[in-house]
């Protein structure tokens, strides 16, 4: 009985030395580093030149009105691309995704995590936010104001100003009158009131 446990601590001995001469550290790997020198490549460098024309993730955004909602600093007034019917459908349905839960579907502020105890937004339809460029939305989906947070990694830029020209629509919509409707349409609906 003593000759195989004497056995078996030596086979687990042995064991071990092997073990350890099989130590590869991970730290140490055979690789070049950035910039290193290199004698595989003729210009004896590791790293490869990036291929002409490559931009790196992030960088083509020069136009500042469409990314940043700003011209030279300043909140623009316009938007980066025209207004058409399919634009306020997608910012109406970007709303109705991201907004709603805090605005709810008229702006007043009373979504259903206000309901719930959470912080209730201004409304939308207050003088400032009415008189407010349309920049300022984009501005505050992109950076975040007050208690709301950024949107900047859920909505894309061009849903971003979608989203704003709704608001304006919505805005627009809640201080209309007859006389901003078309005439063909003014009939129409003075035809369905009571």
């Amino acid at each position: 009985m003593r000759r195989k446990v004497r056995c078996c601590l030596y086979l687990w001995w042995v064991t071990g030395l092997l073990l350890a001469g099989c130590r590869q550290d991970m730290h140490d790997q055979p690789r070049y580093e950035p910039l290193e020198a290199s004698t595989f490549f003729e210009d004896g460098r590791a790293s490869r030149p990036a291929v002409p024309g490559t931009v790196a993730r992030g960088q083509l955004r020069t136009d500042t009105h469409l990314y940043t909602g700003k011209v030279q600093g300043t909140v623009v007034d316009t938007l980066p691309f025209p207004v058409t019917p399919a634009l306020l459908a997608r910012g109406r349905e970007r709303y109705e995704i991201y907004c709603v839960p805090c605005h709810d579907r008229t702006g007043q502020g009373q979504g259903i995590v206000v309901q719930r105890g959470f912080r209730r937004p201004p409304s939308l339809h207050i003088d400032r936010l009415r008189e407010a460029p349309i920049g300022h939305f984009f501005d505050v989906m992109s950076n975040g104001f007050g208690a709301m947070m950024d949107y900047a990694a859920q909505v894309a830029p061009p849903d971003r100003w979608a989203i704003a020209a709704y608001i304006r629509a919505l805005q627009l919509s809640q201080y209309a009158t007859l006389a901003d409707v078309p005439p063909a349409m003014q009939q129409q609906l003075q035809r369905m009131e009571p």
